[in-house]
C-alpha cells in the first residue's frame, strides 16, 4: 500500500511538472498598441503678415494666407490659412462690428458649444493686451472633435477678428496629439502678435 502511494505520489509530481514544463515552453503573444506615424515638422519660423486690412499679426512660414472674395470677386479681409504639412486650414474672418460686442462674441462662444458633445476637455486662454487694444480668447477642444481650436479677438468697439481650425483627417485625438501641441505654438504667435492698424 505504502509503495502505490509513493508511486502515485510519483506519477503525480512527474505530471504536474510536465504540464509546468510544457506550458513554460508555449509562446504567448501579446498585442502591440497602434502606432502612429511621427511627423517631421519644421522649426517654427514667422513672418509678418500685412496686406490692405485693419490688422496685422505674425504668421508661421509654413502657412499660405489667402483671400477669400465675395460675390462679385472682390477680394476681403477674411482669409483661408492653409496650414501645409498639417493638412488644414483656417478660417479667419473679419468683422467691422455694428451690433453690440456680447452678440459677436456670444456666436463665438455657441461655435464652440457646437463641439461639447464631442470634447472631453474644453480649456480657454484669455488675450489681453490694453496697450494694443487686443482682447480675445483662444479655446482649445479635446477629444475627437471636428474642430480642435477656435479663437477670437477684439478692439471691444468696431472691429473683431474669429478663427476656426479644420484639419483633413479623421478626428483621432490621439494620433493628432503631436500635431496639434506644434500647431498650438503658431497660434498662440497670431494671438500674441496680432495688432490692429490706425
Amino acid at each position: 500500500m505504502k509503495n502505490r502511494k509513493i508511486n502515485f505520489l510519483k506519477f503525480g509530481t512527474f505530471f504536474v511538472l510536465f504540464v509546468l514544463i510544457v506550458s513554460c515552453n508555449e509562446k504567448i503573444t501579446v498585442p502591440k498598441p497602434p502606432t502612429y506615424l511621427r511627423l517631421n515638422l519644421p522649426k517654427h519660423e514667422y513672418v509678418l503678415f500685412s496686406e490692405d486690412c485693419p490688422y496685422e499679426f505674425e504668421a508661421a512660414k509654413i502657412f499660405k494666407i489667402r483671400a477669400v472674395t465675395d460675390e462679385k470677386g472682390q477680394s476681403t479681409c477674411h482669409k483661408d490659412i492653409d496650414l501645409g504639412p498639417l493638412n488644414g486650414v483656417i478660417h479667419f474672418s473679419y468683422i467691422k462690428m455694428e451690433n453690440p460686442l456680447a452678440d459677436y462674441v456670444n456666436f463665438a462662444i455657441n461655435k464652440v458649444d457646437e463641439h461639447k458633445i464631442k470634447a472631453t476637455a474644453i480649456e480657454d486662454t484669455n488675450f489681453i493686451r490694453p496697450s494694443d487694444g487686443v482682447f480675445g480668447t483662444f479655446f482649445e477642444l479635446q477629444g475627437d472633435v471636428a474642430s480642435p481650436f477656435q479663437f477670437y479677438l477684439t478692439d471691444s468697439t468696431n472691429r473683431f477678428v474669429s478663427g476656426v481650425v479644420y484639419l483633413n483627417s479623421a478626428p483621432n485625438y490621439d494620433s493628432l496629439r503631436p500635431s496639434l501641441e506644434y500647431l498650438k505654438q503658431d497660434l498662440y504667435k497670431i494671438m500674441d502678435s496680432f495688432k490692429w492698424k490706425k
